[in-house]
């Protein structure tokens, strides 16, 4: 299984502005989805790629925007899932008259690989986004039309994605996987008449668009000297959006499926705090920084003090850094040290801590401890998501069971029993998931309309039986 969540933009200007410098910004708006390279494609040149954050290269924007001037441009934020953090694997990639940019996880990617003609495919020499783009071509030059060409490509191709490609005849296009697994929004620029389709609107925002609305799952949208043209490639009515965007993944800012995460992580919280009403708390503190929303309704739902009794330092190497996607656990690690705890809010206290998710527990563990040696009196954690059993093949970082904090090495466990398992792990004196039924309420979108595969165990929204292997087998990294 090959899997990379990241974030994609699109844009193309009928007025023929230069919208390179609008592509970077709507990057840095998108940093939040991928930390570990980035890059753009424009028409008739080979994409631009550097590892690391948009910002590191800020001295060469000037230049940057001058020698790939366009008015037509992809880009990508990368997060990877698999294989190693090198410029081969950063996107946009391009094959023949194609630049493509991916979002999302292609889980039969070998058997796509073996319809373009080679077994050849590893986790070091290919990346899922190559393959899926390879066959794409091949589609196109045998159908001539890129709706006809996905219409085929998605019964070929399981998974989630969201595609931006550019093409050398100065069209861009994005396509967005039928069961919405992966988010896709589409805004306008009036004063220089561009459009612009992003992972998220905070993107669009940032350029001073005006998001018009979600790119509709099976929707294929082309953008040209035509203007907004759009088809679909798939009537599937099913849905399956991902319910960790709307408790991590997704900035604040956004609206997303017609919700702003802000307000939903808000009311997550306030539907938590009727779940867990810890009668005897003395203060609620969020986990910085995803963690704030929830915490903060949690606090006003049951009348408790609420305050910043975590801040992270902001000025160390990683500090800034979200540690949950970093690839590597020495950077998880790295990040969490600098989650700083204030000793004066938190001595003496009962106190509940609130946070987005609990994945392998690297970070509960460490901000426990530190809570700890701050002189906390008692530590109720509370996970804004539900109890995390089983990889996410959908193009979250958690691909292997055995990473994960719930993993109970083949011994038959209660949910409770797991719960109480990692409570004791992660030292907290009392330990509290959400459910998908509460997340879902929250979020104000139907439960069999939002993916928990992870949770349940449950994968028939991605249409595949996952082969669970180790992290190392699935980031090609076995000896």
């Amino acid at each position: 299984m090959v899997k990379e969540n990241c974030g994609v933009v699109g844009i193309f200007s009928l007025s023929g502005t230069n919208v390179v410098p609008m592509a970077i910004d709507a990057l840095r708006a998108l940093q939040h989805r991928g930390q570990e390279a980035w890059g753009i494609a424009i028409p008739n040149k080979t994409p631009l790629k550097k590892l690391g954050l948009v910002s590191a290269a800020s001295s060469e924007f000037k230049k940057i925007s001058e020698e790939y001037k366009s008015s037509s441009v992809i880009g990508h934020v990368r997060y990877s899932t698999m294989g190693r953090s090198s410029l081969e694997n950063a996107q946009p990639l391009k094959v023949k008259d194609l630049c493509v940019a991916h979002n999302g996880t292609i889980a039969n990617v070998q058997e796509l690989s073996n319809l373009v003609g080679g077994c050849s495919f590893t986790p070091q020499n290919a990346s899922d986004t190559l393959v899926a783009a390879q066959r794409l071509v091949s589609l196109i030059s045998e159908n001539g039309q890129m709706g006809k060409a996905l219409s085929i490509l998605k019964n070929e191709m399981i998974g989630s994605y969201c595609f931006t490609f550019i093409s050398d005849d100065n069209s861009v296009y994005a396509a967005r996987d039928p069961k919405g697994f992966r988010p896709m929004v589409l805004g306008h620029k009036e004063s220089d008449d561009t459009f612009i389709v992003a992972s998220e609107s905070s993107a669009i925002s940032a350029v001073g668009a005006k998001l018009q609305r979600d790119v509709s799952p099976g929707e294929l949208i082309r953008l040209s000297k035509n203007g907004l043209e759009t088809e679909r490639f798939s009537d599937d009515a099913t849905r399956a959006h991902c319910s960790f965007e709307f408790t991590y993944f997704a900035h604040p800012s956004s609206k997303m499926e017609g919700t702003n995460i802000y307000v939903s992580r808000k009311r997550i919280g306030q539907f938590l705090a009727k779940k867990f009403p810890i009668p005897d708390a003395d203060l609620v503190i969020p986990v910085p920084d995803s963690a704030r929303p929830a915490a903060l309704g949690y606090a006003q739902e049951l009348g408790v003090s609420f305050d910043e009794g975590l801040l992270k330092d902001r000025y160390s190497k990683k500090g800034p850094l979200r540690s949950f996607i970093e690839p590597h656990q020495t950077d998880r690690v790295e990040i969490n040290r600098w989650i700083i705890p204030i000793r004066e809010i938190i001595d003496g206290r009962h106190v509940v801590v609130i946070d987005d998710s609990l994945v392998r527990g690297t970070s509960s563990k460490a901000i426990i401890k530190a809570l700890r040696r701050a002189g906390a009196r008692k530590i109720s954690m509370l996970i804004t998501y539900p109890q995390i059993n089983f990889p996410c093949y959908a193009g979250i970082d958690f691909p292997s069971q055995q990473e994960l904090a719930t993993y109970t090495n083949g011994k038959d466990m209660t949910p409770d029993e797991i719960t109480e398992m990692v409570r004791r792990d992660i030292g907290a004196d009392f330990l509290g998931y959400n459910d998908a039924e509460n997340l879902a309420n929250a979020v104000g979108i139907p439960k069999d309309s939002m993916c928990f595969t992870c949770s349940s165990g449950n994968y028939d929204s991605l249409g595949v039986t996952p082969d669970f292997k180790s992290r190392e087998e699935i980031k090609g990294e076995a000896s």
